[in-house]
């Protein structure tokens, strides 16, 4: 990060190859204020000019503006403001350009804000040096189509790929993954990055042509209504998780030995799913699903959830209400979806005697089967309060042994291809005096009893 902090101080030093041509400060001053507003626009926070003004205003009336929680930055940048000035500017002047980002970014961490200022700035540097040499600014000029394209496009490219690579070197950097080469794949140029660039090339051939800035400005507004609307879905999405979590912590609470579990089956539900092709809001979905699953615990008396001892029939009973609990606790909000029938039939077994409805094979929802596979390897490879944890080869037999009977086999090979892949690392709970009286012993689920419906089936 301290390389990337150098590197733009360097692109910003008065040498030769940075600041050659005249510079036109005006256009320099306005893309960065535009910037600095975009920017904040797309993040879904206040444009620095207003949070300038509410402190003007507290300054004026001697009060202390209001404050309150900071909003979650958006999932992106808006680039085609920067992308203009990389085609417009000098590669210093290019460069300055990303600055105002470093006061006015919505992360709450002053380093990490410099750093993303920074970034920006050398890459805008590099984009820009590469346009020049290669008669970009002439081309442009001079209106000479299709050949100015091929400069846009390769100073874009060489945009997205310095940006790309300076963001996943310092993920790698903190993260310390195994898997590097997924996350490599994270930070390369999309679709977005290009449609950005389209949008800066038609804001700098209008800026420059006879029509001026202000109709370049007009040229951004799709882009910044698309930004907006992406924005708000981030928000919102944010929200959904905020209200997850407040129910996960709850159930936490009143069990400590579950701390950790629900996120790490969520986690375990979506390796799964990765193995079998599955993405997007389906994805999503399941992992609400497998973080809530015993969210139905809440309904369950603390003492029962925490004996270390076998449980009487009645006793058994009242635990395995919980999916119908949690269900029942649900089923009022609708971003869950599919995560509904999910909590409520996670306990189904493959040959129908699980519950609370006795349902076999298919009849499962598909998100039970997988949230089946992955509650259950978490609980044994964690010590819980009636057994240490296992290690994950034992699981791993242990699974096979009772696929096709109480799991679903495709969900268990998957599972294991994902653990092989990935790896697995349980979080164990906090030491506690009272951890030593946890019995040690070797898995082997007991079968329970055959499940006999009001009419005599299983």
């Amino acid at each position: 990060m301290l390389l990337v902090l150098a590197g733009a101080g360097a692109v910003l030093l008065p040498l030769p190859v940075s600041w050659t041509g005249p510079v036109d400060w005006p256009r320099v001053a306005l893309l960065a204020g535009l910037h600095a507003c975009w920017e904040s626009f797309a993040q879904g926070v206040p444009s620095p000019f207003r949070r300038g003004l509410q402190r003007l205003r507290a300054l004026l009336r001697r009060s202390t503006p209001l404050s309150g929680p900071e909003p979650a930055p958006g999932p992106g940048s808006f680039l085609p403001v920067l992308f203009a000035g990389v085609l417009m500017l000098p590669p210093g002047a290019a460069a300055l350009v990303a600055l105002p980002a470093m006061a006015t970014g919505a992360e709450p961490e002053r380093l990490r804000r410099a750093f993303n200022a920074a970034q920006l700035a050398v890459a805008a540097w590099t984009a820009a040096v590469l346009f020049r040499r290669l008669e970009g600014p002439r081309l442009l000029l001079g209106a000479r189509y299709p050949a100015a394209l091929l400069p846009a496009l390769v100073a874009v490219l060489a945009f997205c790929l310095v940006n790309g690579a300076l963001v996943t070197g310092v993920r790698l950097l903190a993260e310390r993954r195994a898997d590097r080469r997924g996350r490599a794949a994270i930070a390369l140029p999309g679709p977005a990055a290009l449609l950005h660039a389209l949008g800066g090339l038609l804001m700098a051939v209008l800026w420059q042509g006879p029509y001026g800035g202000f109709a370049a400005v007009l040229a951004l507004l799709p882009l910044s209504v698309s930004a907006w609307v992406l924005a708000q879905g981030q928000r919102e999405w944010s929200a959904h998780r905020a209200t997850v979590e407040a129910l996960v912590q709850a159930v936490e609470i009143k069990d400590a030995y579950t701390r950790g579990h629900s996120e790490r089956v969520g986690r375990a539900s979506v390796l799964i799913a990765g193995q079998l092709g599955m993405a997007g809001e389906r994805l999503r979905t399941l992992h609400f699903a497998g973080t809530l699953h015993d969210v139905g615990k809440l309904g369950v008396a603390t003492e029962l959830l925490r004996r270390n001892g076998p449980l009487t029939e009645a006793e058994r009973r009242a635990v395995e209400v919980h999916p119908e609990y949690g269900h029942e606790l649900v089923r009022g909000i609708d971003f869950l979806g599919e995560a509904h029938a999910a909590i409520l039939h996670h306990h189904e077994r493959m040959d129908g005697r699980g519950y609370p409805h006795g349902l076999a094979g298919d009849r499962i929802p598909e998100f039970a089967r997988i949230i089946a596979v992955a509650d259950a390897f978490d609980s044994m490879t964690s010590t819980r309060s009636y057994r240490r944890g296992r290690p994950v080869a034992e699981a791993v037999a242990e699974l096979r042994r009772c696929a096709g009977s109480q799991f679903d086999p495709v969900m268990v090979d998957a599972l294991v291809a994902a653990v092989d892949r990935h790896g697995w690392q349980p979080v164990l709970p906090a030491a506690d005096p009272a951890d030593a009286d946890v019995p040690d012993i070797p898995l082997g689920v007991p079968e329970p009893a055959p499940r006999v419906s009001a009419g005599g089936g299983r």
